[in-house]
């Protein structure tokens, strides 16, 4: 204990609830960079895409590793762009828009890319055309991958992006080593605010987007059956 707790004891308990949100955030961003890694793969696979899988930085900063799942999203949305531009340069337009009806059953939207699949990719695959269906014909692109980009721009851009990763742990009393007492509570307070307003929309869009990308492997599976 610092010879400040004795003034304010409510300090370390503030820097224990830090801690755990910390883990929290943490768990979130490892499972970002899991499901991203899982939707990078389907897509090199059957879409013929060249996306590189990535790590998170142990030794880096909480904007640090936003800023890497944020980018690595970007090229996916890129890579899906071409595929979207290339279905509507090679379908009818009434067959195209089919695929952007929401009310239209799956089944048949696989059919309709089923039938030029062969020539955007080479080959035609049941798998392929699942995947084009769930990720460009659907809202996987336009709303859930912006969603969470949206908020690991805004944790990123907080007070949460200058922390390392690795700078909290069991046993370690101090976040800002310089700064003690009163100062020190009233950083604790904010960081834990800012932990808390954070994680809120952090877990729903990353449920979400890990939803999707479930929805996505599981359907590809079924096709290769």
């Amino acid at each position: 204990m610092s010879q400040s707790d004795f003034l304010y004891p409510e300090n370390p308990r503030r820097r224990q609830e830090v801690n755990r949100l910390h883990q929290q955030l943490l768990d979130c961003l490892s499972d970002s960079f899991h499901a991203t890694n899982k939707l990078i793969e389907v897509l090199n696979m059957h879409l013929g895409c060249k996306l590189a899988s990535i790590e998170m930085k142990r030794d880096g900063t909480i904007k640090e590793n936003c800023d890497i799942i944020i980018q690595a999203m970007m090229k996916i949305q890129t890579e899906l762009q071409k595929v979207d531009e290339a279905l509507k340069d090679k379908l009818e337009p009434t067959l195209y828009r089919k695929l952007q009806d929401i009310k239209e059953r799956e089944t048949e939207k696989i059919a309709i890319v089923q039938k030029v699949i062969s020539v955007i990719l080479g080959e035609a695959t049941s798998a392929a055309s699942a995947v084009a269906v769930k990720l460009v014909g659907s809202n996987v692109t336009t709303g859930i991958i912006n969603k969470l980009v949206t908020v690991l721009a805004q944790i990123g851009a907080s007070l949460l992006g200058s922390i390392g990763v690795a700078v909290l742990g069991l046993g370690i009393d101090m976040i800002f080593r310089a700064i003690l007492g009163a100062v020190e509570k009233t950083q604790l307070e904010a960081a834990i605010k800012s932990y808390e307003k954070h994680l809120v929309e952090f877990k729903s869009a990353s449920e979400k987007y890990h939803h999707a990308i479930t929805e996505v492997t599981n359907t590809v599976k079924h096709q290769m059956k």
